[in-house]
C-alpha cells in the first residue's frame, strides 16, 4: 500500500513537471535563437577584429604598434584611465557608505545625480566642459588673457589648459564613469546592512577600523567588480573625449579616437591592429568579471554553509 502511495506521488510530481516546462521544441528555439543572436552579434564582430588585424601577418600587425602617435594615445588612455579609476573608486566608496548607512536629507537627490552620467549622452557630456571652459563659457575669461591677465598668465606659464589637452581629456573620463563604482555598491551595502558595523562601535572600534575591518572586508568583491567595468569604460570612452580633445595627432588623441583617424584615412589594418588591443582589454575585463562573480558567489555559499553549521551545532 506504502510503495503504490509513493507511486502514485511519483507520478503526481513528474506530470506537474512536465505541465509547469514548455515543450521540447520550444526550448530548443529559443536556446538556438540566443546562441545564433550571440554569434551573429557578439563572437562574429569580434573574431573580425582580429582577422583583419593580422590580415597581413605579424609585421604589420606589430608595426601599428611602433608609430609614435599610436604609443601617445596608448598612454593618454593609459594615464585618464589611472586618473579616473581611482578618484571615482574613492567617491563611490564614499556615496556608497552615505547612501547605504544613513539617512539624510537629500538622499534621494544625491542618488539621482550619481545615475545622471547614464542618463546624459557622451556627447553632450563633453559639450558641458566646452560651455563651462572654452573661450565663450562660464570659466573662458578667467582662463584666459582677457579679464583677468594675471590669471592667464600663470596658467600659461605652466603651460595648464583644461579643453582640447590631457586635463579636459581626464575631466571627461571621470564624469562618464562616475556611477560605475557607486552603483555597484550601494544595492550590496543596502542589503548587507549596517548592524556590524553598530556592532563594532558598539564594542570601542572607531570609526576608520570600522570602516577597514568590517566595511571593506564585506564589499571588497563587489568594490573590484566596480573597478573592473569603470576602468573598461574609461579606456574605451569615444564620444565625450571626442568633444573635448581637439583630435590633435599624439598629444589629446586615445585609443579610440586614433582608431577612428586610422580608418578615416583608409589605413584599415593599423586601425584593426589598435582596436584589437581594446577588444583584448575588453575579453580581459569579461574574464575578471566572472572570476569576480564566482568568488563572490563562492563567498556567499560558504557563509550560507558556516551558518547552516552553526545553527545546527
Amino acid at each position: 500500500m506504502a510503495g503504490t502511495v509513493s507511486t502514485l506521488a511519483h507520478v503526481a510530481r513528474h506530470r506537474q513537471r512536465r505541465s509547469l516546462g514548455d515543450p521540447r521544441w520550444v526550448r530548443v528555439a529559443l536556446i538556438g535563437a540566443a546562441l545564433l543572436f550571440v554569434a551573429l552579434f557578439l563572437v562574429v564582430p569580434l573574431a573580425a577584429v582580429f582577422v583583419e588585424a593580422l590580415r597581413k601577418g605579424l609585421g604589420p600587425y606589430f608595426a601599428a604598434f611602433a608609430d609614435k602617435d599610436a604609443q601617445a594615445a596608448i598612454r593618454l588612455t593609459f594615464l585618464a584611465a589611472g586618473v579616473a579609476v581611482p578618484l571615482n573608486l574613492v567617491f563611490g566608496v564614499a556615496a556608497a557608505w552615505a547612501v547605504a548607512k544613513f539617512e539624510f536629507r537629500g538622499k534621494a537627490l544625491l542618488v539621482s545625480l550619481i545615475e545622471l552620467p547614464f542618463a546624459v549622452s557622451p556627447v553632450i557630456s563633453g559639450l558641458v566642459y566646452v560651455l563651462l571652459f572654452g573661450a565663450q563659457g562660464w570659466f573662458g575669461p578667467y582662463l584666459g588673457a582677457g579679464d583677468h591677465p594675471w590669471l592667464g598668465a600663470w596658467l600659461n606659464a605652466r603651460d595648464i589648459q583644461i579643453l582640447f589637452a590631457v586635463p579636459g581629456i581626464v575631466l571627461a573620463t571621470v564624469f562618464v564613469t562616475f556611477p560605475f563604482v557607486a552603483r555597484e555598491l550601494i544595492p550590496l551595502m543596502q542589503a548587507q546592512g549596517k548592524e556590524e558595523e553598530l556592532a563594532a562601535l558598539t564594542l570601542g572600534a572607531s570609526g576608520w577600523q570600522t570602516f577597514w575591518r568590517v566595511t571593506v572586508p564585506n564589499i571588497k568583491w563587489g568594490l573590484f567588480y566596480g573597478v573592473v567595468l569603470c576602468n573598461a569604460r574609461a579606456m574605451g570612452e569615444f564620444g565625450a573625449v571626442s568633444v573635448v580633445s581637439g583630435h590633435i595627432r599624439g598629444q589629446t588623441n586615445t585609443i579610440p579616437l586614433h582608431v577612428e583617424i586610422l580608418y578615416n584615412e583608409y589605413n584599415i589594418q593599423a586601425a584593426f591592429a589598435v582596436a584589437s588591443l581594446l577588444t583584448l582589454l575588453a575579453l580581459v575585463t569579461l574574464v575578471l568579471k566572472n572570476i569576480v562573480e564566482w568568488r563572490h558567489r563562492r563567498a556567499i555559499e560558504a557563509a550560507a554553509a558556516a551558518d547552516l553549521r552553526q545553527y545546527a551545532q
